[in-house]
């Protein structure tokens, strides 16, 4: 009898130790996934930590950006309302450039213009009349055709400049980065206008200078080119009373 049981007894004890190994192996797969779980819990709250360091150091940049930008704006009105009033209201005052001396000399130290002066545009290889104006803060073009575009992620403008003589064709556009815009106000218009900002190279006798100037439609003007007080100062003086002083006469 006893033999006839040995057989069931072995497979008895060989079935418990197979679920024991079986009941260890499932709990070491428990931990392995507890610990694999705690271990990736403890990256996701790293990075959330990190996002929210990053998302507190955006936010205090972008408050900044919005100060300055703030800033910025005001500081552009400041400027355009500044611009605006110096060329809407000549200045009453005689101008420290422009002089005329009672025996029709002026001082030695400064290169000496005439009221009107030929002006010779790099860009175009041009000449031009220009009249020299120390009532006008800024210098301005006669700007015909104004197309502004963009060119490698900055505002440009090309344009033809129109001195009621030369022809205007394909060849002679004029094209230049935008400085900035500014608003005018002339004293026949009562509204302001937006025009943009340049810088050309030009020749007036010696003087070689990139000046700025603002595009305008001066087609009622008689001459294209308008040279003002910032192109004199400190360089030149001014006498009304004579023309094309530094003009190479032919």
């Amino acid at each position: 009898m006893y033999k006839s049981l040995a057989p069931v007894i072995i497979v008895s004890l060989l079935s418990g130790c197979t679920v024991m190994n079986g009941e260890q192996y499932h709990q070491e797969n428990l931990q392995a996934i507890k610990a694999s779980e705690n271990n990736v819990n403890n990256k996701i709250s790293a990075l959330n930590l990190q996002m929210r360091k990053q998302a507190n150091q955006i936010s205090v940049l972008q408050t900044e950006v919005k100060t300055l930008t703030s800033d910025f704006k005001a500081y552009q009105k400041k400027e355009e309302k500044r611009r605006s009033a110096s060329t809407a209201q000549p200045s009453t005052e005689q101008p420290i450039a422009a002089v005329k001396s009672e025996n029709n000399e002026a001082p030695t130290k400064k290169l000496t213009l005439g009221e009107l002066e030929q002006v010779h545009i790099d860009s175009i290889d041009k000449n031009v009349t220009a009249r020299i104006d120390t009532g006008a803060a800024t210098s301005s073009l006669n700007a015909v055709d104004i197309q502004e575009f963009e060119r490698n992620s900055q505002q440009w403008v090309r344009f033809h400049l129109f001195d009621g003589k030369s022809p205007i064709d394909e060849k002679n556009w004029i094209e230049a980065p935008v400085l900035k815009h500014v608003k005018v106000r002339q004293a026949t218009v009562s509204k302001a206008q937006r025009r943009a900002v340049i810088e050309l190279w030009i020749k007036v006798g010696p003087i070689h200078e990139k000046v700025q100037f603002n595009l305008a439609d001066r087609t009622q003007m008689k001459y294209p080119v308008l040279l003002g007080r910032e192109f004199i100062r400190d360089i030149a003086v001014v006498d009304v009373s004579r023309q094309f002083l530094q003009t190479e006469k032919k």
